[in-house]
């Protein structure tokens, strides 16, 4: 079975602590990502449970991580996650300096289908997901998720210009004339 990511957006008021810890949703619940695909409250819950690490990583690189996630728990509004970037890695500092600065807006979860149902022509139901990471991304899919954490807050400039570039990148989903990450 072939490793899937769903992209999810950054708060417009994510930032990085002093401690450079972040914190805030990877995946929302019944939201229908530009790829057609709902994740379903609960999807988590057996990976979760499991015990098994969720890796923290730079662009769904399994050869970059950049943190670890001390905190993933489900609640009613879907996957929410906190962690810390790691001061003595080079991209860790870098992805702290590109989310201060408003340039990663992006969270995205790299997982397994375990169980899933077609709902309609266009749309999958993910009852149950094998999690494997969540990533910093730099273009998200799921717009809605937020990620929150203390600290300065961005420059809204570049938050609507990551607006742009997602509405761009869904117009051509919806075309036919793009491709979709994940």
């Amino acid at each position: 079975m072939e490793l899937e990511h769903k992209f999810c957006c950054v708060s417009a008021d994510i930032q990085v602590a002093d401690d450079l810890t972040i914190e805030g949703y990877a995946s929302l619940f019944g939201k229908v990502d530009q790829g057609g695909d709902r994740v379903e409250k609960g999807a988590f819950a057996a990976s979760l449970a499991s015990g098994r690490g969720v890796k923290m990583l730079w662009q769904h690189d399994p050869a970059q991580p950049i943190g670890v996630w001390s905190e993933l728990r489900e609640d009613n509004q879907g996957l929410w996650v906190k962690g810390r970037l790691l001061d003595g890695i080079a991209r860790a500092r870098e992805a702290a300096e590109l989310i201060r600065a408003g340039a990663i807006d992006g969270l995205s979860v790299g997982y397994r289908t375990r169980r899933a149902v077609k709902t309609d022509q266009s749309t999958r139901s993910l009852i149950e997901l094998e999690l494997w990471e969540v990533s910093l991304v730099t273009f998200p899919m799921l717009t809605t998720a937020r990620v929150t954490a203390k600290g300065d807050a961005l420059d809204s400039t570049l938050r609507d210009l990551a607006q742009v570039f997602d509405a761009a990148r869904q117009d051509l989903t919806r075309t036919g004339q793009g491709q979709t990450p994940g």
